[in-house]
């Protein structure tokens, strides 16, 4: 049975792509089920970071479920709304307050590759591949779903993954800006889940701030004077009292998202 499991562990939730003998390849139920849950953890101010992984150790997710494509996508009508919600999940993804991290071992292809593309940070294993061989199959990305793998690796790349079809390496993965980070396979989880307790023990307010104004300096576009002063909303919080306080009480901070 393919399906997107969740499981909260404390401050960190994790979603597991699942779709035995299929290398997780995701399927429409799949998208819509990852769009739910990722609205589902975006409202929960107790989450502090999220984790994405592939069932099992051979693959993130080796793209799409080409076997639905040839019913569930035959007509414009039905491939707009395909991969409408497919856009609508990867949006999902970026658009969460919550700090992402992709764990990745084997197969990170297609659709796959997206969703680790819009994740924050990118943890593979040295065994991991990526690409979109798609131009193999006579079919283009859907500009929706290019959006954030454009904007994580520029148009340089993007070209060579999509008109070579080529399956790049981890090391070449990460040579390209695609990856954040290469481990040896063994210890990719334990490096994916040491990330997210880092992220998750710092000020989860400032967290998801980073994340929002690293995107509108991404506009190109300057801030205006009241976007200057709103970047210091953190002034009235009770996580910067805490954070300095326990600064200068040579102690851990313990914050509470207020």
């Amino acid at each position: 049975m393919s399906q997107i499991l969740l499981d909260n562990d404390g401050e960190i939730a994790t979603l597991r792509l699942d779709n035995p003998g299929k290398l997780n390849a995701i399927n429409l139920a799949m998208w819509q089920q990852l769009a739910a849950h990722m609205a589902s953890i975006s409202n929960d101010a107790g989450i502090r970071c999220v984790v994405i992984r592939g069932a099992g150790d051979d693959a993130f997710a080796a793209g799409g479920d080409l076997e639905e494509f040839v019913s569930g996508r035959a007509t414009l009508e039905q491939a707009l709304h395909y991969h409408g919600q497919v856009a609508a999940a990867l949006n999902a993804i970026a658009d969460c307050p919550h700090p992402t991290v992709a764990l990745i071992r084997g197969a990170c292809i297609g659709g796959g590759l997206e969703i680790a593309g819009v994740c924050d940070l990118r943890i593979a294993g040295e065994g991991a591949r990526f690409g979109a061989p798609i131009n193999k199959l006579g079919f283009s990305m859907y500009p929706g779903e290019m959006e954030g793998l454009l904007k994580l690796a520029g148009p340089a790349v993007m070209k060579e993954i999509l008109l070579e079809g080529r399956i790049l390496t981890a090391t070449e993965a990460y040579e390209k800006g695609l990856v954040t980070r290469v481990v040896p396979d063994a210890q990719v989880a334990d490096e994916a889940y040491a990330t997210a307790r880092r992220i998750a023990a710092g000020a989860p307010l400032v967290a998801g701030w980073h994340k929002q104004w690293i995107r509108r300096l991404q506009s190109g576009k300057p801030l205006n004077d009241e976007e200057k002063a709103a970047s210091f909303a953190f002034l009235a919080t009770e996580d910067y009292k805490e954070g300095l306080t326990a600064f200068l009480e040579k102690r851990k901070p313990l914050f509470k998202a207020r």
